[in-house]
């Protein structure tokens, strides 16, 4: 997209070069495609540090999902335990990304973030 064209849907900035995020693989690896252009009637477009923030938020989200099915005794990909100590670390590095910045990310609540953090800690995997 044209920078001038648009500002980020996420934060606003206009000026800079945009994205639009579709195809790809969620967190657990599984096929996503949540723009597919003939279908999506208002695309969403964001900067590079938003288009950062928003794979983050797929991998909050991802893990989230994966930690509710577990909570209530479903399949869950965090039933394995490379993937529970997988999904933990990528957990840490958001909280510490989310740190590290000056401004809140429009994208990401660091409360949030932590309180998934949280719930990871209180869960027992079996090796």
């Amino acid at each position: 997209m044209d920078s001038a064209a648009g500002s980020c849907n996420a934060c606003g900035a206009t000026g800079t070069a945009l994205m639009k995020l579709s195809l790809g693989k969620d967190f657990f690896g599984r096929t996503y495609d949540r723009l597919s252009p003939s279908t999506d009637q208002s695309p969403q477009w964001y900067c590079e540090g938003c288009s950062i923030q928003k794979n983050l938020q797929r991998d909050f989200r991802d893990i989230t999902a994966e930690i509710d099915k577990l909570a209530a005794g479903q399949a869950s990909q965090l039933t394995k335990s490379d993937e529970f100590q997988r999904a933990a670390l990528r957990v840490r590095e958001i909280v510490a990304l989310l740190d590290a910045v000056q401004n809140p990310s429009p994208l990401l609540a660091s409360g949030e973030v932590n309180r998934l953090l949280e719930r990871l800690n209180t869960i027992t995997i079996p090796v």
